[in-house]
């Protein structure tokens, strides 16, 4: 299958981006694997016009309106993010006609819609940043309520989480002692987790942040062996990256939606093409703004 895959991506002119959640075999026939963002912007520098992403929709719909002109295709249209799911444009108008004047800062796990009624899009690695960056001490701020707290904790702002408790991801609710039971297992472990995390869990832990600041952590810290508090896929390309550490994870943490994605459907993807990422061009504009916005507060 693998033979075959590289073979029609090549015939086809196809470009293989996979999220670091991604099963290993599929992070293996993929020519780059990142976060959300670091896929969107890796697609607009390559050359190919066809896109093969592997990940949830939600990214893939970000893909396709920072690229409009290339095709996206993916192997599975029901893989989804029930956290971006829990955000509707109703609720998004609803929170905005009740906090009139308060910027709307929207975490980029959410659906191209909703982004289109945002005033910013952030990511896990530059949310504290965003919201320092608006002059205002008071945001809202979906759709992951960990996150929101988090942001809050670091910037000192009232950020109002929306939709409210039923916004978060279910792979990151980790239980505080298992940070415990990790450092108990493996002395000198770093307990690494991501901001999705339930506050007790960040609390414990030695690094919070991003997936890409996670691949970035290792090289400050002169520990062998790091726990891993996020989706397992992380673990794999983490130990590709440092293979002479070793990378355990935090609890056996794995997204469902992610790993729909299979050998099998990437090849029958390629064969036949047929399920393409297509936005409406209207809805495309209004979305970019918000994202624009972020580069901009970024500098």
């Amino acid at each position: 299958m693998i033979d075959e895959i590289l073979k029609l991506k090549k015939e086809k002119g196809f470009v293989l981006l996979a999220h670091n959640y991604q099963l290993p075999e599929i992070q293996e026939v993929a020519d780059f694997v990142g976060d959300s963002l670091q896929l969107a912007l890796f697609a607009s520098k390559v050359p190919e016009r066809n896109i093969l992403f592997l990940g949830v929709d939600f990214m893939a719909e970000l893909i396709k309106a920072l690229n409009p002109d290339k095709r996206v295709i993916v192997p599975d249209p029901g893989a989804t993010c029930p956290m971006a799911n829990t955000l509707t444009v109703e609720i998004v108008e609803k929170f905005k006609e009740e906090f009139p004047g308060v910027p709307f800062v929207l975490y980029v796990n959410s659906r191209i819609e909703c982004k289109a009624l945002a005033d910013v899009i952030c990511t896990s690695a530059n949310a504290v940043e965003i919201v320092k960056k608006l002059p205002t001490d008071t945001v809202l701020f979906g759709p992951d309520k960990n996150l929101a707290e988090y942001v809050a904790e670091r910037t000192g702002k009232k950020v109002i989480p929306v939709p409210g408790e039923e916004g978060f991801c279910p792979v990151h609710q980790f239980d505080p002692s298992s940070v415990d039971r990790v450092r108990e297992a493996f002395p000198g472990v770093k307990v690494m987790v991501h901001p999705e995390c339930p506050k007790a869990v960040r609390d414990k832990a030695d690094f919070v942040g991003s997936t890409g600041q996670m691949e970035k952590y290792p090289t400050k810290e002169p520990s062998k062996v790091f726990a891993v508090g996020t989706e397992s896929g992380m673990i794999h390309k983490l130990s590709k990256v440092y293979p002479e550490k070793v990378f355990v994870p935090l609890e056996e943490a794995v997204c469902e939606n992610m790993k729909r994605n299979t050998l099998e459907k990437v090849l029958h993807a390629l064969r036949e093409e047929r399920t393409e990422i297509v936005l409406p061009k209207d809805l495309i504009e209004k979305a970019k703004k918000p994202i624009l916005r972020m580069f901009e507060l970024l500098g």
